[in-house]
């Protein structure tokens, strides 16, 4: 029943689980009776480190948060140029999206607002803020906040066509889809350089 969970990992498994449940049903479809199961613990062992089901989720949009944030500003901080930087944001987000099937419409979720969750509000300010830092140093400030809205939508948009089959269906591979994720940031930091200069 879960004996290699002991010392403390018991949590970090469940948060890994429930990803991977998410992954494959969906936030509706997410229970942590089905994370325990999967998790070879005992139905109530769950709620010893997550009172209820909501927290178990924004334990795992919190990760999803934080892990998002970390890679997308490793790839960013290896290009010089900030449209380079922007784009390769972009590709990192669309990357993710696809690998693990989930991104900001978890992290976003309605249950997920308020005060309750400032872990999560915390490592959603800090994706956010790779993004619209950026933005800023190449876009107006009017414009930046806008900006960083389209290159969400765009990135976010490339990896729910590959995961909804549209793109698989031309044949894209994921790598390809990731491309195209930074080729259209591209041309959407060029356009608003364009516009602000």
């Amino acid at each position: 029943m879960g004996s290699k969970y002991h010392h403390g990992d018991l949590r970090a498994e469940l948060v890994r689980v429930s990803l991977k449940l998410i992954a494959e049903r969906g936030v509706d479809g997410f229970s942590v009776a089905e994370v325990a199961r999967r998790a070879q613990v005992s139905p109530g062992a769950p709620y010893r480190h997550f009172p209820d089901r909501e927290s178990l989720l924004a334990g795992v949009a919190t990760e999803v948060a934080r892990q998002l944030a970390d890679e997308v500003e490793q790839a960013a901080a290896e290009q010089a140029d900030p449209v380079e930087g922007l784009a390769a944001a972009a590709g990192t987000y669309t990357g993710y999206l696809i690998r693990q099937r989930v991104g900001m419409d978890l992290i976003n979720a309605d249950v997920l607002q308020g005060p309750r969750y400032a872990e999560l509000h915390d490592q959603t300010r800090r994706l956010t803020d790779q993004f619209l830092l950026r933005t800023m140093s190449v876009a107006a400030p009017a414009d930046a906040l806008e900006l960083m809205e389209q290159l969400f939508t765009q990135a976010h948009g490339y990896g729910a066509f590959w995961l909804n089959g549209v793109f698989t269906k031309h044949g894209y591979t994921p790598e390809l889809v990731v491309e195209k994720s930074a080729r259209a940031a591209r041309v959407a930091v060029e356009g608003y350089r364009h516009t602000t200069a």
